[in-house]
C-alpha cells in the first residue's frame, strides 16, 4: 500500500496517463473523515473533465464490480472512501505530521501564539478538517492568551455533526462501548461485545479527537452507566479507582490515585502518573490541595515530553494557590519548559526565581533549577546571567553536599570558569563531576558529565556518557530530556571524527525534539548539522540547514546555536576560498564565547590567509591555554596546526607534531585537513616531493570521507606539485548521509520527502541520488531497492 501525501497526485497523474492509452483502471484513497479525501476528489474533477470520482462511506459488490470493468479501457475510477479498499490499489492519506499541522494553522490564522498551536494540534491529532474547524472558532480571548485553548471541536463543526449522527444511529449496544471509550481511552476492545465494537466502527476510536467529542455529545446517563461498568469489571488499580470515584462520588480516593501516580512515577511512566495526579485534582475541592495535584501533573507531562499539556495544566493551578513554595515550584516547571521552547533568557531568570524561593525548603530542586537556569544563560550567551547564576550556586553551598547537588554545583563552577578562561581553575570542578556521574542516577547527571568531559577534551568519556544518558531518559521515561542528551553525543562523536555517529545522533536530535516541541534544540541540532555539512566541504547542505534555523535563532536570541551557525557559514566562506568573508562571521558577531574558543582554528586559517597575522594569533592565544590545560590530545593537533600556519621558522616541526597527534586522536578528517594545509606550504616552498606525500595521504583521507569537494582541492594541490596520476576516484561505499538516502529512497520516500527528513535543499538529494546510482551502479529508484534488500 501506497502512502504520503507527496504520492497522492503522482499516483493520480499515473492513473489517468495510463487511462488515456487504454490501460486505465482504479485508485482508492482511504482515510478518515475529514483527512481531505474529498479535497483530493474535487481538485481531480477540476482538473480532468473525464474522470469518475466516487466518495461512498464504503466498497460494495458493485463499485467492485465497476473497478473490474474498467481496467484495460480508457476509463479511470478514483473512489474516497473510510471503510477497506477490499483488495484494489490504494493510498492511504495519513494524518497530517506535527508540523505540517503547524503550518496549516499559521496558514489559516497568521500570527497564531505558538502555545495555542501546540494545543490545537495536539487535539485536531492530524485531521485537516478539525485544524480549519478549530481556528475558525478561536475567540480573541484564546488567541490574547486570556482564555484556555479549545478541548473539543465547536458543536456546530461538520465532524462533530457527522460523528453525533452516526452515534445516535448504533444499537444500544454499541452506544454503550462507545460511551466506554469516551469515559476512558484505555477500554481493551478485545473484553467488549465483537458485534458492537464492529458496529461503532471509527467511533470505537482512543485518539483525543474523537473521544472529546463524544465525551460532549454522549448522553450523560449513558456515561454515568459507562463509567459504573468499568469501576465493576476492571482489575484493582488506577483506573478502576477512577470509574469507583466518579461512580460513587468518593472524594477520599484522590489520595489512593495520588498513591498510583507515584508509583507509576517511580517507575518512569509519567504519563500514566500525569493521569491520576490529574485525575485526583478533579476529586479534590480545597483549591491548595487541587494546586499541588496540578502542578505534579504538569511536572509529569513536562517530563514526558507533552510541554503543552503541562502549560495547559499550569494555567489552571496559578489560580489556586500563592503559596511561596507553589508558586516555586510552578516556576520550576515553566522554567524547564521555557529552557526548550522559548525565550532561553526569560527561562533563565524564572528559574533563578525558583531556586531563591526553593532553596529554604527543597534545597535539591533548587540547585535542580539552578543548572537548568546555566543552561539557559548558556544558550544565550549571556556571561552575565550565567555568572549570577554561579555566584547564587556559589552562595549556598555547605560542605556535606551530596553526591547530586554536589556535580551540579561543581559543574557551575567548572563552567564559569571555562568561560572566564580560568581553565586551571575549571579542570578540579568539572573532572569532580565527570567522576561523580558514575555515583549519581538519572540521565540529567549524565548530561553534565558529558559536558564536563567535553569541555576536558575527553572525547570517549563525553561520548559515553552522553549515550548513556540517552539511554537512561529513554529507559526512565524522561523524554524531555533526549534531545538535550542528544546534543553532547553529537558534537563527542565530532570531537572524535567519527562523522556519521554525529550525523546519526544530531538528525535524531531533531527529530526528537520536533516530536516534543522543544524548538530550541531543534535549532542546536540543525546548527551541529550545518557545521559537519561544512566541514565535509559540502556547501549547500550547510547553507541550507543554516538557512532553515536563522528565524529561530534571531526570534528567541540562541546565542550559542547561532554561533555554531556562524562557525559553519565561515567552514562554508573557507571552502569557498572566501577568507575575509569568514573571518568577519566571528568579528562582526558577538556570539557565545565558549564556542568563539572552540573555534578559533578555523578564525586562525582565515585570517593568515587574509595576510593578518596578529588577529590569528590573538585568536589562537584562548584556544592554546584550553587546550595546554586539559591536554586534550585532538585539540593540540589543532592548536600545532595554527602555529605551523603562523609561525615561518618553526612550521615544519609544528605541522609534523600536528600530523603526530592527530594519528595518535585517530582524528582522519582533521589530519587530511593539516596534511593539505601543510602540502601547500611545502609545494610554495619548492618541496615538491614532500608536498606529494601529503597530499596523496590527505586525498585518500577525503575520498575515505566522501568529501567530495576536499578531494577536489587536494587533488588539485597534488599536480600543482607535479603528482599527473592524482585524478580522484569514485569509491564503492557511500557517506553517512548517502546511506541515508538510499534507505529513505529505497522505503519508498520521494526526493521531496527526504529532503524534509534529512533536513536537506531539493536540489542536493538530486545531486546526492545521482552520485549514489553511479557508486552502486544501478539506474533506477526499483534496482537500488533491490539492492538494497
Amino acid at each position: 500500500m501506497l502512502r504520503g501525501r507527496e504520492r497522492q497526485r503522482v499516483a493520480v497523474d499515473a492513473l489517468v496517463e495510463r487511462a488515456r492509452v487504454g490501460c486505465g483502471g482504479v485508485l482508492v484513497l482511504c482515510g478518515e473523515a475529514g483527512s481531505g479525501k474529498t479535497a483530493l476528489l474535487n481538485a481531480v474533477e477540476d482538473a480532468y473533465d473525464a474522470l469518475l470520482c466516487v466518495d461512498v462511506p464504503e466498497l460494495d459488490d458493485d463499485l467492485l464490480q465497476l473497478a473490474r470493468d474498467v481496467g484495460g479501457t480508457r476509463g479511470a475510477l478514483l473512489i474516497a472512501t473510510e471503510g477497506e479498499p477490499r483488495g484494489l490499489p490504494s493510498i492511504t492519506l495519513d494524518p497530517l505530521d506535527a508540523v505540517t499541522s503547524i503550518r496549516v494553522l499559521h496558514d489559516l490564522v497568521p500570527g497564531l501564539p505558538s502555545t495555542l498551536a501546540a494545543d490545537l494540534v495536539e487535539l485536531a491529532c492530524g485531521n485537516p478538517l478539525a485544524l480549519v474547524e478549530l481556528a475558525g472558532s478561536l475567540t480573541s480571548a484564546q488567541l490574547g492568551g486570556i482564555a484556555p485553548a479549545p478541548e473539543v471541536l465547536p458543536e456546530n463543526s461538520s465532524l462533530r455533526l457527522r460523528w453525533r449522527a452516526r452515534f445516535a444511529a448504533l444499537s444500544p449496544e454499541a452506544q454503550q462501548v462507545v460511551a466506554m471509550v469516551a469515559v476512558d481511552e484505555e477500554v481493551d476492545p478485545e473484553t467488549l461485545d465483537l458485534d458492537a465494537v464492529t458496529e461503532a466502527g471509527p467511533l470505537f476510536d482512543p485518539r483525543k479527537l474523537v473521544r472529546s467529542a463524544l465525551r460532549a455529545d454522549v448522553p450523560l446517563p449513558l456515561r454515568r452507566r459507562a463509567h459504573a461498568v468499568l469501576a465493576e469489571t476492571l482489575p484493582p488499580g488506577a483506573r478502576r479507582t477512577w470509574h469507583q470515584a466518579v461512580t460513587t462520588q468518593d472524594a477520599g480516593l484522590a489520595d489512593v490515585l495520588t498513591t498510583y501516580a507515584e508509583h507509576a512515577r517511580r517507575c518512569g511512566d509519567f504519563a500514566t502518573a500525569a493521569r491520576d495526579q490529574d485525575r485526583a485534582a478533579r476529586l479534590t475541592t480545597d483549591p491548595e490541595l487541587k494546586a499541588h495535584h496540578l502542578l505534579k501533573a504538569a511536572a509529569d507531562h513536562w517530563a514526558h515530553g507533552a510541554p503543552h499539556r503541562s502549560r495547559a495544566v499550569l494555567r489552571t493551578a496559578t489560580k489556586m494557590t500563592h503559596t511561596p513554595e507553589l508558586r516555586a515550584l510552578m516556576d520550576l516547571v515553566v522554567g524547564g519548559i521555557d529552557l526548550g521552547e522559548s525565550l532561553p533568557d526569560v527561562a533563565a531568570d524564572r528559574l533563578i526565581r525558583a531556586a531563591k524561593g526553593l532553596v529554604g525548603t527543597r534545597r535539591e530542586l533548587a540547585v535542580a533549577a539552578l543548572g537548568f537556569a546555566g543552561e539557559a544563560a548558556s544558550i544565550a550567551g549571556d556571561p552575565r546571567r550565567f555568572a549570577a547564576v554561579a555566584e547564587f550556586a556559589k552562595e549556598i553551598r555547605r560542605g556535606d553536599e551530596p553526591p547530586a547537588t554536589r556535580l551540579t554545583l561543581d559543574h557551575l563552577t567548572g563552567m564559569l570558569a571555562t568561560f572566564d578562561g580560568r581553565h586551571d581553575e575549571a579542570l578540579p570542578a568539572l573532572r569532580t563531576v565527570v567522576d561523580l556521574a558514575d555515583e549519581v542516577p538519572g540521565p540529567q547527571a549524565r548530561i553534565w558529565a558529558s559536558q564536563a568531559a567535553y569541555v576536558l577534551g575527553d572525547a570517549t568519556r563525553s561520548h559515553e556518557m552522553a549515550t548513556s544518558a540517552v539511554t537512561a531518559a529513554r529507559e526512565s521515561g524522561f523524554t524531555a530530556l533526549v534531545p538535550w542528551a542528544l546534543v553532547y553525543r553529537a558534537l563527542s562523536a565530532l570531537l572524535l571524527d567519527q562523522h556519521a555517529a554525529a550525523l546519526t545522533a544530531a538528525t535524531e536530535g531533531v527529530h526528537a525534539a520536533t516530536a516534543i516541541g522543544q524548538h530550541n534544540a531543534v535549532v542546536d541540532h540543525l546548527t551541529i548539522l550545518a557545521l559537519l555539512a561544512a566541514l565535509r566541504g559540502d556547501s549547500d547542505t550547510a547553507l541550507h540547514r543554516i538557512d532553515t534555523a536563522t528565524e529561530q535563532i534571531t526570534q528567541r536570541g540562541l546565542t550559542r546555536p547561532g554561533t555554531f551557525g556562524a562557525w559553519a557559514f565561515a567552514c562554508v566562506d573557507l571552502a569557498r576560498d572566501r577568507p575575509a568573508d569568514a573571518l568577519d562571521r566571528f568579528r562582526l558577531q558577538p556570539g557565545h564565547a565558549g564556542i568563539k574558543v572552540m573555534a578559533a582554528p578555523h578564525v586562525v586559517e582565515a585570517a593568515v590567509a587574509c595576510g593578518k597575522p596578529s588577529t590569528a594569533d590573538r585568536a589562537l592565544q584562548p584556544f592554546e591555554k584550553w587546550a595546554g590545560t586539559t591536554g586534550s590530545t585532538a585539540r593540540l593537533a589543532l592548536s600545532h596546526r595554527c602555529r605551523g600556519l603562523l609561525e615561518s621558522g618553526t612550521a615544519d616541526e609544528h605541522f609534523e607534531e600536528a600530523i603526530r597527534l592527530h594519528r595518535a586522536s585517530g582524528t582522519a578528517l582533521e589530519l587530511a585537513k593539516t596534511e593539505l594545509l601543510y602540502g601547500n606550504r611545502l609545494r610554495r616552498g619548492r618541496k615538491p616531493k614532500a608536498a606529494r606525500e601529503h597530499l596523496r595521504d590527505a586525498v585518500r583521507i577525503f575520498q575515505s570521507y566522501q568529501a567530495d569537494h576536499w578531494v577536489e582541492r587536494a587533488s588539485a594541490e597534488l599536480r600543482a606539485a607535479g603528482d599527473s596520476t592524482s585524478e580522484p576516484k569514485d569509491h564503492p561505499g557511500l557517506t553517512p548521509q548517502q546511506a541515508q538516502i538510499a534507505r529513505l529512497v529505497a522505503e519508498g520516500a520521494t526526493n521531496r520527502e527526504v529532503a524534509a527528513r534529512l533536513f536537506l535543499s531539493h536540489r542536493t538529494v538530486e545531486h546526492h541520488l545521482r552520485n549514489i546510482f553511479a557508486r552502486l551502479g544501478v539506474r533506477s529508484r526499483v534496482e537500488l531497492t533491490r539492492r538494497l534488500d
